[in-house]
């Protein structure tokens, strides 16, 4: 009975899905301005920053929702990727205030949608 990977892959899939989708909202409801200033320091475009949507709307309710998943993780594996290039590749080896890695949210939406590329959605998905 605690032995079912569906449901885990399922509670994979609603953490980081969810969690990832807050920072969409967030960036939905205050705009992109301080990815398009990072974006410009780093000499690009900053019509940029609007691919951010892409990462953090779009992917997340494709994870949640067991759509392409594999499609969703990789696409939030590329925003992560671009996120730590841009904003905190200072912080690569560095500790948190409480101890841990000064990246450990960062590292946790990467990690687990590198695991989801690997373990896909499981048997609770739409169908695609």
């Amino acid at each position: 009975m605690l032995e079912n990977a569906d449901l885990g892959k399922l509670f994979i899939r609603l953490t980081l899905g969810g969690l990832m989708l807050f920072h969409g909202i967030a960036k939905l409801l205050n705009g992109v301005g301080f990815i398009e200033g990072e974006l410009a320091s780093h000499g690009l475009p900053t019509f940029l920053a609007y691919g951010v949507f892409i990462g953090e709307l779009i992917a997340p309710l494709m994870v949640i929702l067991g759509y392409h998943t594999r499609i969703g993780a990789l696409l939030i594996i590329f925003n992560m990727l671009v996120a730590i290039a841009l904003v905190h590749g200072h912080q690569l080896l560095s500790l948190g205030r409480g101890g841990g890695w000064a990246l450990e949210l960062q590292g946790f939406f990467l990690f687990t949608a590198v695991a989801l590329v690997f373990l896909g959605p499981g048997r609770y998905k739409l169908k695609s």
